[in-house]
Parts: C-alpha cells; structure tokens; sequence
C-alpha cells in the first residue's frame, strides 16, 4: 500500500483529509480480502494541475466476513495542498474463495464498484450514505479529529481520565473506612497512576517496536499500566510508612471500576477492536480505519473488570480481611485469566499462543490460591 509522506502547504503547514465510504459485505463465501481505491481532486485550480493537488490512494482490508452487514473504510490523505476536494473510492478486485463465485459475470461484479460516502448515525446506530459533498483538508494534526463511523474523537482521553477518578474516589472511601491515612494514600495513588502511564507507553514500544521519534504518538498497553502502577504503589506505600496489605486491598476495586469505564474509551476510540464477525454477539464498531460488526472485546473486558472491582468493594465492606493485599492479589489474577481469554477474539494476531496459555494458567492457579486463603481468613 503506497504511503503518501506529508508536505506543506504554502505557508509552510501539511494539509491532510480524512474520507469514509462504505459498502456490502457480500451475502456468500468465505472470508475475503479486497482493495478500496481513493481518487481526489482539488476544486477550484487555476491552471494546470501539481501533484499536491490530486492523489490516488489504495487501502487494502483483509478478513472481511460476508453476511455481516455494511464494511466502511476510512482513510487519511497526506501531502496536499488546502482547500476542498472532490473524493471518489472504488471496490477493487477482492479475492474470492475459488468455487464460490464463478465465470466472467460474478467476475465483473467484484472487480470494481463505486462505493457510496458513509455516516453514521449514533441515535440508531447504524451506518448510512451520506449526500456526496465536497472535504476540506486541515492541518494534518487536527486530521486525527476528523469524523470516522463509530468513532467519538477524545472519547478515550476523557472516558480514562474519568476512570483514574472513579478509582481515587472509591480508592479514598474504602481507605478511610479501614482507618488508612486517606491523604497518604492519595499520594502513592497519583504516583502509581504517573508511572502506570509511563508503563503503559513502555509496554506499547517494546511490543510494536515504534522508533522514539514515534513515542508519544499513539499506543498505550494496559498490562505497562498495571505492572507500573503496582510496582509504583508498593514503593510509595512502603516510603509514606503506610500498611502495605491494607492500602492494596483498599486500591483494588477502584482499580478495576476505574478500568472499566476506561475500557468504554477504547470502544469509542476504535483501539483493541475485537475480530469482524457475523455473529449474534456482534456489535458494529470501528478500529478507526475498518468499520464492521465486531466481537466487541473491549465491552467485555469493561464488564469483566466492573464485575472484579465491585466483587472486591463488597468484600471490602462486609467480610474482616485477615490476608493483608489476598484481595488485590486475587483482583489481578481474575483479571489476567479474563483477559487471556479475550486476547484471541481480538483483531490483532498473537504472536504466540503458548504465552497466553502459560498465564492464563498461572493466573488461574494464583486465583485459586488466592480465593482459598481469603475464604479460610474470612472465618
């Protein structure tokens, strides 16, 4: 797929669009790839033509899964000139299974068909053709804010954020009904919160192998946040001379609430999106280029970790916790093990299987342990 490399306009600041358009998935066959070809050209040229004034863009998209409903396809063109364009894409050739559409008539059908612009409805949420209409290029940082279907622009900056202070606030409650210094506590918090973020964008470099000119550009992994965070609130807790096992247990179910309404960030971002699918189950959703029914993977993983953090905040204020930190330990646990089961329904390949089972079976055996020693100490 060629790769347009972002120039600037005349005054020296690179222009980009972003363009939607969408089509059937097919009604027969097995999965298939195709090819979406963008064509623009610039209105209102005086003159001949330079080429930052027109472009040709392919977008490539494998694993479409016929049956399920409207693909839409977005894409975001660098390297041209301001002002507004008119914006074409056609359906080029996908692959075919052999034997499931034959001769030159099913040929011709799919070698290449206009497709038509697509919006999205939140109200019925549901894609639709929207009135062909001219785009208008902008500085190429705001392109990211650029309307895509199913896609909410800043929702997961905001939806985390709101997620850090569900977890302080339920963090700071159960603290202070377990007589632990709330104020301390808060301290080593906002510390483990600042180097969770900075696993996080550690873990996401070292798994996509990003250069550091590329390091804050996008990607963050939840297991950095995590393994930062709980390193990050060991150390604080045992600096500020706080009880190690309390403060952990007390962190827990705000830990994982305020996961799960982070998690709702990346459903409306389109990041870790689940695998098109035809299925019942399936929820249409984007993955910012892609738009498609999806296992939706992160509502599961948002579910999953509402229903460990609101097991933990009941443990906590009915059952007397004689394991200091057995409720935080059995926390992470329940959530590896949830989580390695939904790493295969997600559209991005694993490397390797063997790693998921190896921790799904860890995880299910410290979560075992862990449960028995809280149920034996809460006699």
């Amino acid at each position: 797929m060629p790769t347009l490399v972002p120039e600037s306009d005349e005054n020296g600041d690179p222009q980009a669009l972003t363009a939607s358009f969408w089509f059937d998935s097919g009604h027969a066959g097995r999965p298939y790839s195709a090819t979406v070809r963008f064509s623009g050209r610039r209105l209102g040229v005086a003159g001949l033509r330079g080429r930052k004034d027109e472009f040709t863009h392919d977008e490539s998209i494998d694993g479409i899964v016929p049956n399920s409903g409207p693909v839409s396809i977005s894409a975001r063109i660098d390297g041209i000139n301001p002002g507004e364009w008119t914006v074409a894409a056609e359906l080029l050739s996908p692959v075919v299974p052999a034997g499931k559409l034959r001769g030159s008539a099913a040929s011709s059908r799919w070698r290449r068909r206009t497709l038509a612009p697509a919006s999205w409805s939140w109200r019925r949420w549901a894609l639709g053709t929207a009135p062909a209409s001219p785009v208008r290029a902008r500085l190429a940082p705001l392109a990211g804010f650029d309307r895509r279907p199913a896609v909410i622009p800043g929702s997961y900056t905001f939806l985390v954020t709101l997620g850090v202070l569900v977890g302080l606030l339920m963090q700071h409650s159960l603290a202070a009904q377990e007589h632990v210094a709330p104020g301390r506590v808060l301290i080593a918090s906002l510390l483990a919160v600042a180097a969770g973020l900075v696993g996080a964008k550690l873990w996401y470099l070292a798994l996509h192998l990003r250069s550091w000119r590329e390091f804050g550009a996008d990607g963050w992994c939840i297991q950095g946040f995590l393994l930062g965070a709980a390193v990050a609130l060991v150390a604080a807790t045992a600096l500020l001379n706080l009880p190690l096992g309390s403060v952990l247990d007390a962190s827990a179910p705000g830990l994982f609430l305020g996961m799960a309404v982070g998690r709702l960030g990346c459903f409306f971002t389109g990041c870790c999106a689940g695998r098109p699918t035809a299925a019942r189950c399936a929820v249409w959703s984007s993955d910012r280029r892609v738009g498609a029914r999806r296992i939706p993977t992160q509502l599961y993983e948002s579910l999953g970790s509402a229903a460990i953090g609101l097991s933990g905040w009941f443990v906590v204020l009915h059952a007397h916790l004689t394991v200091p930190g057995g409720l935080f330990v059995a926390s992470f646990a329940a959530y590896t093990l949830w989580r390695q089961l939904l790493l295969p329904l997600r559209a991005e390949r694993r490397r390797t299987k063997a790693g998921a089972v190896v921790t799904g079976g860890l995880a299910a055996v410290v979560l075992s342990a862990a449960v028995v020693m809280l149920a034996v100490g809460a006699r």
